[in-house]
């Protein structure tokens, strides 16, 4: 269980990193990088979303929502921070 919460802390990231680029990316109108940021956020989201709701009993999933969601303020944070590909032409 406790490498699971790791994995779900890093899942987080993953997933809000990914989604808060793909959203600058639609904002940029750069079509390619959104559609495939789009799609991967889909496969981490929902493999994440399905471990957590078979592989774990009431008690734990509870703590594992919370450490992923703890990954997603994370993922956000850095999403915002990252710059790389977005610079647009002027």
């Amino acid at each position: 269980m406790n490498y699971y919460i790791f994995l779900y802390y890093f899942a987080g990231i993953l997933q809000d990193f990914l989604l808060t680029l793909n959203w600058r990316f639609i904002a940029k109108e750069k079509k390619v990088q959104a559609s495939i940021l789009s799609f991967l956020v889909t496969i981490v989201t929902m493999t994440v979303l399905y471990n957590i709701l078979t592989r774990l009993d009431s008690q734990r999933s509870i703590i594992a929502i919370l450490i992923y969601a703890t990954g997603i303020a994370t993922g956000t944070f850095l999403g915002m921070k990252f710059k790389w590909g977005l610079e647009g032409k002027k």
